[in-house]
C-alpha cells in the first residue's frame, strides 16, 4: 500500500518570542521539523509534503529536495493547512500520515505501528493518542466496547465521566488519502475561532458510519508538540535522554549522563568513553575504545580508534588511530592527524595535516601546513602563514626536528630530516638533512646589569 505524509509546518509560533522560525528551532542539534522528516522518512513514505507559510523559503532552504512543498498563505486552521496539499495528493490511493512540525519526539517505531494497526484494520482514519496523568486541557478519546473510536471530545464539553479519561488526541493521525480530501471538503469553520479543524474529519467520517481506530503511544513523551521554549527546553531534555540512552544500549560508556550532551546525528563505537562535560555536535563519529573528555566539545569530526581527546575543541577536524589530542587544545576546520600523533596542550592546529607518529607537544600554531611521519615540533613553533593578504603553506618533511620557539616564515619546506635549531627565523627552505640555524650570536657584557640598574635608578629619582 502506498504511503504518503502531510507535515504542518505553517506557524510562525509567536509565544517562542523569536525571528527563528518556529519548525527550525533545534532539538539536539536539528531543526524539529527536520526530526519528523526523519521520523516520516523512515516508515518508508513515498512522498512527503512539507506545508509550509511563515518563512516558507528558509524552511524550504533547509529541508530542500527530501519534500515537496505547498504554501498555507493565511493560517486558518489544520483542517485548512492539510487541504492545501489536496493539489499534490488528490486522488492517490494509500495512506496519509498527518503530523505536525513542532513534534520532534515523535519515532518512527511509534509512527509505524500506528500505520500497521490502521492498515491492518482497513480504518478510514487512525489517531495518535498518549495517555497522560493530567489530561487537563486535551481532547479526550471516548472509545467503543469494541476498542474503536466512538468521539473525540474537547475538555470544555466533558461529562464528568468523560473528564475522568486520560486517552487524549496528540494531533497526529492515519487516514485513507481518498476518504480524508473528500471529509475535508465538508469541513466548515462555523466556530468561533472561525478555523477549519481537522478534528472535523474525524466526525464527518463518523457519521458516515466509517472505522476510526486509534494507537495509544508507548511514551507519552511523544506526544509533546512544542510552542514555547519552556516545551523547547523539555523536549531537548527528553531527547538528550533518549540518545544517551541509545549510545549506552550500545556499548557506549557516558559517565555522567546529565552532564553529557550528544546530538541526534553522532556517531559512537563500542567501549568508547565519554566523560562530563562534553559536547558531541553536528556529524561527529567516534570509533571504538577511546575516551572522549572531559569538558571537550567535537563539532562535524571524525576520530578513529583508541584516541584520547582531553579538554579540548575539534570543528571539522579528523583523529587517527591511536592519537591523542589535549588538554586545551584547538583544532580547526582542515586539521587532520593521522595515527599516533600526539598534539598536547594549548596548541592550535589548523588546514593542516600531521602524518603518522607527529608531535606538536605544546604551546604551538600550526595552520595551513603539511607534516611529514616521525616530526618533533618543539614548544612554541609556530608557523607563520599570513602577510595581511595572502596564506601561505609550509611543508615538513619526514623526521624532521623543529626546536623550541622557532618561527617558519611560509612558504618554506623544511626537508627531510632537517634540524631547525630553537629560537630560529626561518625565512629560506632547508634541505634534507641539513641543520638551520636564525638567530643572533649571543654577546655577554660584564658587570653591565648593575650599570642598567643604576641608570633606572637615578631616572627614577629625577623624576619624583
Amino acid at each position: 500500500m502506498r504511503r504518503m505524509a502531510i507535515v504542518l509546518a505553517a506557524g510562525q509560533g509567536k509565544r517562542m518570542k523569536s525571528k527563528l522560525y518556529k519548525v527550525l528551532h533545534p532539538v539536539c542539534g536539528t531543526p524539529m521539523v527536520g526530526h519528523v522528516l526523519n521520523a516520516v522518512e523512515r516508515v518508508q513514505c513515498e512522498r512527503n509534503v512539507v506545508v509550509v507559510g511563515h518563512g516558507a523559503e528558509i524552511v524550504k532552504g533547509h529541508l530542500g529536495d527530501r519534500a515537496e512543498f505547498v504554501l498555507q498563505a493565511e493560517q486558518l486552521g489544520t483542517g485548512h493547512a492539510v487541504k492545501q496539499a489536496k493539489a499534490l495528493l488528490d486522488g492517490e490511493q494509500g495512506t496519509t500520515i498527518v503530523i505536525c512540525g513542532d513534534t520532534p519526539l515523535v519515532t518512527p517505531e511509534t509512527l509505524a505501528q500506528l500505520m500497521e494497526l490502521h492498515e491492518r484494520a482497513q480504518a478510514s482514519a487512525t489517531i495518535l493518542t498518549a495517555e497522560l496523568d493530567n489530561p487537563q486541557g486535551y481532547g479526550r478519546i471516548i472509545r467503543a466496547e469494541d476498542g474503536s473510536v466512538m468521539k473525540i471530545v474537547e475538555q470544555k464539553d466533558c461529562t464528568t465521566q468523560e473528564q475522568l479519561v486520560k486517552e487524549i488526541n496528540t494531533g497526529t493521525y492515519c487516514f485513507d488519502n481518498v476518504k480524508l480530501f473528500a471529509a475535508l471538503e465538508q469541513v466548515t469553520n462555523n466556530n468561533a475561532q472561525q478555523e477549519y479543524y481537522l478534528t472535523d474529519v474525524i466526525g464527518i467520517l463518523k457519521a458516515q458510519g466509517e472505522l476510526v481506530q486509534a494507537f495509544c503511544s508507548p511514551d507519552p513523551a511523544e506526544s509533546i508538540g512544542i510552542n514555547d521554549r519552556v516545551a523547547l527546553s523539555e523536549a531537548e531534555r527528553l531527547m538528550r535522554e533518549r540518545i544517551n540512552k541509545r549510545h549506552m544500549l550500545n556499548g557506549v560508556t557516558i559517565i555522567d549522563p546529565a552532564q553529557t550532551y550528544i546530538e541526534a546525528d553522532v556517531e559512537i563505537g563500542p567501549d568508547t568513553v565519554i566523560l562530563p562535560g562534553t559536547s558531541l555536535k553536528g556529524r561527529t563519529v567516534i570509533g571504538a575504545d577511546c575516551v572522549i573528555g572531559p569538558n571537550s566539545e567535537l563539532t562535524d569530526t571524525f576520530v578513529a580508534e583508541r584516541v584520547h581527546i582531553m579538554q579540548s575543541v575539534l570543528q571539522e577536524a579528523s583523529v587517527g588511530n591511536d592519537s591523542s589530542v589535549g588538554p586545551f587544545a584547538y583544532l580547526r576546520p582542515g586539521a587532520r592527524l593521522g595515527e599516533h600523533v600526539k598534539v598536547g596542550d594549548f596548541v592550535e592546529i589548523k588546514n593542516a595535516s600531521l602524518d603518522n607518529h607527529s608531535k606538536v607537544s605544546h604551546l604551538s600554531y600550526i595552520g595551513d601546513a603539511k607534516v611529514g611521519k616521525n616530526v618533533n615540533i618543539g614548544c612554541g613553533a609556530i608557523t607563520v602563514n599570513y602577510d595581511g593578504y595572502n596564506k601561505s603553506i609550509t611543508e615538513i618533511e619526514d623526521d624532521a626536528f623543529i626546536g623550541s620557539n622557532v618561527n617558519m616564515i611560509a612558504p618554506i619546506r623544511v626537508g627531510k630530516g632537517a634540524y631547525v635549531v630553537a629560537g630560529s627565523t626561518i625565512t629560506q627552505s632547508v634541505g634534507d638533512n641539513d641543520l638551520a640555524i636564525a638567530r643572533e650570536r649571543q654577546v655577554n657584557k660584564p658587570g653591565y646589569a648593575d650599570r642598567i640598574r643604576a641608570q633606572a635608578k637615578a631616572k627614577k629619582d629625577r623624576n619624583s
